[in-house]
């Protein structure tokens, strides 16, 4: 696996990887890197001929208050890891080389960043677009893999392919789940023990509001029981819980497809997302 960090050199090295009408998947990280990320790599490998994963911690994607300089970093673990799974490339700008100086462009995807996280965390989701945007520009991919855990992020990188013709296909990837059902998450590192076990009350409650939700109950009360079982579960307090049109982000007040359950929650001072297909 060559491992890059100057941009002239990644492109000779993509041009080479594409060499006879090869393709090449690009698979987007800031590492901290556990199985999540690894079944994108795997699905990379399925659908292309070359998998590229990049790593870089984005500082324009989080807020003042939010854990940038605690963000988990070991990328010798993570290359180690890309080896074993099979990765030809792995590209891992500094913060000099992703924003040189004087760098003023941002991207704003404005109708689909505007509720849910993006209403929680201003500006973040600009700072995804952007970078997300400039990965692309550098790599040149044929295909781009997301984790379907940020349902909000997938739609909102979809519509800026789509948007800027940037002409790759974006592939979302299932959601990878421990054995208790808790989304695999870089930030599960941050729990307690105790905290690590009183999550499972994140996805249960969304499942059981998922099926409920399909099955005829009430959209409103169903996500205020969804709401109050995560808090009673152990968390301290809950972002939103919302069911939403899969596509447009719309929030629904009665059931139709295709539907999904967005949910942010905080335990500690950790914020975990999940969503739950509806139907």
């Amino acid at each position: 696996m060559q491992i890059i960090r100057d941009i002239a050199m990644l492109h000779r090295a993509v041009t080479a990887l594409k060499q006879g009408g090869r393709s090449v998947a690009l698979v987007p990280t800031m590492g901290a890197l556990h199985d999540g990320h690894l079944s994108l790599v795997r699905m990379a490998r399925r659908v292309a001929d070359h998998a590229v994963v990049s790593i870089f911690v984005n500082p324009t994607q989080f807020g003042p208050n939010e854990d940038f300089a605690a963000y988990p970093r070991d990328e010798a673990r993570d290359a180690a890891l890309l080896v074993d799974a099979g990765t030809s490339l792995l590209w891992a700008p500094d913060v000099g080389t992703m924003y040189p100086g004087g760098h003023s462009t941002h991207i704003e995807v404005a109708e689909l960043g505007a509720d849910y996280c993006g209403a929680a965390r201003p500006g973040h989701f600009d700072g995804v677009a952007t970078v997300v945007a400039k990965l692309f520009n550098q790599v040149r991919p044929d295909i781009a893999i997301f984790g379907e855990k940020d349902w909000q992020q997938l739609a909102i990188i979809r519509r800026m392919a789509r948007d800027l013709d940037f002409g790759i296909d974006i592939l979302g990837a299932p959601i990878a789940r421990d054995t208790d059902g808790l989304a695999l998450s870089s930030r599960n590192t941050y729990l307690s023990d105790g905290q690590r076990a009183a999550a499972a009350a994140f996805p249960a409650a969304l499942s059981a509001a998922a099926k409920a939700i399909a099955g005829g109950a009430d959209v409103g009360e169903t996500l205020a029981k969804a709401e109050a079982a995560i808090v009673s579960g152990g968390f301290d307090s809950v972002d939103y819980v919302a069911l939403a049109d899969a596509d447009s982000l719309e929030r629904l007040i009665s059931f139709r497809k295709p539907a999904r359950l967005l949910a942010a929650a905080r335990i500690g001072k950790t914020r975990l997302i999940d969503n739950w297909p509806v139907g």
